[in-house]
Order: C-alpha cells, then sequence, then structure tokens
C-alpha cells in the first residue's frame, strides 16, 4: 500500500497538506517533531512529520507490517517511541501495529545512538578545522615576522647554501613561538647554537710514542693553490713540538719527516727543502709507488711522524687523480689523509672537490685561508651536509704560527652578523 511523509511548522498545516494532496481517506500511522534547517544543529527549527497511508485497499496485519518497513525505510531517522503519537483515526489499528512498535523500538534506539556519534564527531570536525586554522595563522604570522626575515637575510650574507639554511629557517619557524620571535638577539644566540651542532671537528688519533708505536703517517691532497706545502709545513711545527734552537738550528722533540709528491710544480720542491733546512727536518722525494714504499720502509721505525705533500689536482681531472691514488697506494693501512679546501670556495665546487677526492678516503677537511674571507656559511654548511669533519684550520702565511686545530667555536666566529658568546657556547670545543 503506498504511504506517505509530510512536514510541515504546525499539527494542522501538516493535516491540511496531506487532505490536498492524498484526499480525506489517507490515514496517518506516525507523528513526531523533527529538527530543520541549520548547520550540526546550530539555528535549527522544530517541524512536524506525519507519515501515514492512502489508498483504498483495506489493511490486514501482513499489509500493514510491511507498509511499516516500507514507512521505516522512507522516513530513514524516526525518534524514540515516546515522541511517537498515533492519530485518532489510526486508534482502531492500535492492536494491529503494537508487535510492529516493539521492533521499533530497537532500531530507533540504535538511531539514537548513532545520532549522538555523529554529533560527536562533527564537534571533533569542528575542533580539528578551528585549530588548523589557528595554527596555519600562525604559521603565516612566523613567515612575516622581521626576526625570520632577518634571519633569512643573514643566513644569505653569509653564504650558506640554499638547503641549509632552508633547514634552519625552517627549524626556527617550527621552534620560535610568535612572542619569542620579538627578541631577535636570543632567536640568534639559538640559532648559532644549531649552527654549531652541525660543526663536526676531527678527532685525532692517540699521539706515538717513541719506540713503542708505530708513526703516523699524514698525507695532504687537494687542488691546486690551497696551500698544501704551506700547511704541511705548519703541521711539522705542531707535531714536532718546538724545543729550541742548537748551534744555530731548531730541535724537536718529536722525530718528523716529509715527503713530497710534487716534482712538477715550479719551486715547490726547492720551496719545502728551505722549510726543512730552517726547522733541522730531512726532506725526501718520492718520484712514483715503489719510491714512496722505500722511504716510509726507511722512515718506520725512526720517526713519529712522517707528512707527505701531494700534487695539486684538479678535482675534474680524473686520470691524474687515478695516478695520484696508484702512487698513494703505497701508505699503510692507517694512513690518515687530509683533504685541504680554500675557505672562499664556492658552494658548487666545493661538492664536486669533496665528491671527487672521496676515492682517498679522507679522514677530515682542512680549510685554508680562512683569513681571505669573512664568510664561513659556505663551508660549514657543505660539510656539514656531506658528513665531513673538519682537523685544522690555517690563517695566514707565517710558519708556525698561522694554523689552528679546529674547534666550532673558531668557525662561528667567522660569521658575519651573528653575535657568539664565547663564554656561555655549550659545546665543549669552545676554545680557539
Amino acid at each position: 500500500m503506498p504511504h506517505f511523509v509530510v512536514q510541515a511548522r504546525t499539527h494542522n498545516e501538516c493535516i491540511d497538506k496531506i487532505i490536498t494532496k492524498y484526499g480525506k481517506d489517507a490515514k496517518v500511522l506516525l507523528e513526531r517533531t523533527v529538527q530543520k534547517g541549520g548547520m550540526f544543529g546550530w539555528r535549527s527549527h522544530e517541524e512536524i512529520e506525519m507519515t501515514g497511508i492512502y489508498g483504498d485497499r483495506p489493511v490486514g496485519s501482513n499489509s500493514l507490517e510491511t507498509t511499516k518497513r516500507q514507512i521505516l525505510a522512507a522516513a530513514g531517522k524516526v525518534m524514540p517511541a515516546n515522541s511517537v503519537s498515533v492519530h485518532p483515526e489510526a486508534a482502531g489499528q492500535q492492536s494491529q501495529i503494537s508487535a510492529a512498535n516493539v521492533s521499533m523500538q530497537a532500531i530507533l534506539k540504535e538511531i539514537a545512538g548513532l545520532s549522538g556519534a555523529v554529533h560527536s564527531l562533527n564537534e571533533k570536525v569542528d575542533e580539528s578545522i578551528s585549530g588548523s586554522a589557528a595554527i596555519n595563522s600562525a604559521k603565516r604570522e612566523n613567515n612575516n615576522h622581521p626576526s625570520i626575515q632577518k634571519l633569512e637575510d643573514d643566513l644569505f650574507n653569509n653564504e650558506f647554501c640554499p638547503s641549509f639554511a632552508r633547514m634552519i629557517l625552517d627549524r626556527a619557524r617550527r621552534e620560535f613561538p610568535l612572542n619569542e620571535l620579538d627578541d631577535y638577539e636570543d632567536v640568534q644566540k639559538r640559532v648559532i647554537q644549531w649552527i654549531g651542532e652541525k660543526i663536526s671537528v676531527y678527532e685525532e688519533p692517540e699521539q706515538p710514542v717513541q719506540g713503542k708505536k708505530k708513526p703516523r703517517v699524514i698525507v695532504l691532497l687537494g687542488p691546486p693553490g690551497v696551500g698544501k706545502t704551506t700547511t704541511l709545513v705548519k703541521l711539522a711545527t705542531l707535531y714536532g713540538d718546538l724545543g729550541g734552537e742548537q748551534d744555530g738550528l731548531l730541535d724537536w722533540r718529536k722525530r718528523v719527516r716529509m715527503i713530497t709528491l710534487d716534482r712538477y710544480r715550479i719551486g715547490a720542491e726547492y720551496q719545502l727543502e728551505k722549510y726543512g733546512e730552517w726547522m733541522n727536518i730531512p726532506i725526501s722525494v718520492a718520484e712514483d709507488h715503489d719510491g714512496l714504499k722505500k722511504l716510509l720502509s726507511l722512515y718506520h721505525q725512526d720517526v713519529d711522524f712522517i707528512l707527505i705533500d701531494t700534487i695539486g689536482r684538479s678535482p675534474r681531472n680524473y686520470m691524474e687523480l687515478g695516478e695520484m691514488k696508484a702512487i698513494l697506494d703505497a701508505c699503510p693501512a692507517k694512513t690518515e689523509f687530509h683533504l685541504c679546501v680554500q675557505a672562499s670556495t664556492k658552494t658548487g665546487d666545493l661538492r664536486d672537490i669533496l665528491k671527487q677526492f672521496g676515492i682517498f678516503k679522507y679522514k677530515s677537511v682542512i680549510i685554508t685561508k680562512l683569513d681571505e674571507t669573512d664568510k664561513a656559511g659556505n663551508v660549514i654548511s657543505v660539510l656539514a651536509e656531506e658528513n665531513k669533519s673538519v682537523s685544522f684550520i690555517t690563517t695566514g702565511q707565517t710558519v708556525p704560527s698561522d694554523i689552528e686545530r679546529a674547534t666550532v667555536i673558531r668557525l662561528l666566529i667567522n660569521l658575519e652578523g651573528f653575535a657568539v658568546d664565547r663564554e656561555n657556547y655549550p659545546s665543549g670545543n669552545a676554545g680557539v
């Protein structure tokens, strides 16, 4: 039997709609109050909903039960049983639908529970949307904050590579609330600590004891013009532990020997020999793999340090790099290879140098000529991203003074526009 569902503001309006559309013989079976309009219950209003049947066929118990199911399916949601009333015209049929009401109440109870869950979910969605909007608003304010803009300028001016600068800026946006961004001095202090955390300092092996341990073999690598030879002499002064003068010559407490592979650069061998005469350190020249192996064997039991100067090779000349590696394969397994790079090298070139000299499996990097630039962001950021440590820093041509063991703070104080608090800096490498 066909059925209907009609809604109106009042009971009488609902009856009028039913009579107008379905005629006076239509039977109202259910009446309830429903909420209409608004969103999630906000600004909604109540209406009367009537559900019933119409047509001329008699209503039997079976057809009524079937019709009830159809009505429930069409109505979708109904109110609990205590809100349901039966129109007076259907009073004679009350006994016939009592059984249907029992199952209907169970369905209504389940629907009511689902309705509550949906309402709770809607509240959570609203809270999530509000929270996301607040977070996005705060992010926009952080991005446009003057301290973030200044920090970006300082990183750019110090020539940090873009990916490293972006990492620092993203961390600042995440970790600084708006009220803390107003104090740029504090922002800068924390950013300096973040940068310092990314600097790795080379840990030297234990120093050899005369007659008890094998000598440390140290090889300096690098492109032409980075100052390898001068750096090698400076290392000799550090490791030799200068004692005093004897018969007009310098006396060394630690026994050092220097070997050069560079017979091609004009004046290179002569320069090293003059330094050797001044420091009373023998200088030897190795022309090939066998020559180097022979010298290493000769010095094996008699010295504490063997320092080897190599030929400056372009990182793009793969053949010459391969030839030099073939010579250096004569070195013992624990040889320490250090790559010399100039402080003012552009970030792209620096990455190429680090990559191409990787065939030597160098232990660390020596930053040379730091005195020739007031920006260290390029070397700090590239070495951090390539996971390379720093062993020494050179700051001039004077021998033996212009070399320092690398420290975190020594690199940080070379950043322009950043104030470094030496006394309160948390790193253990605070000394210069």
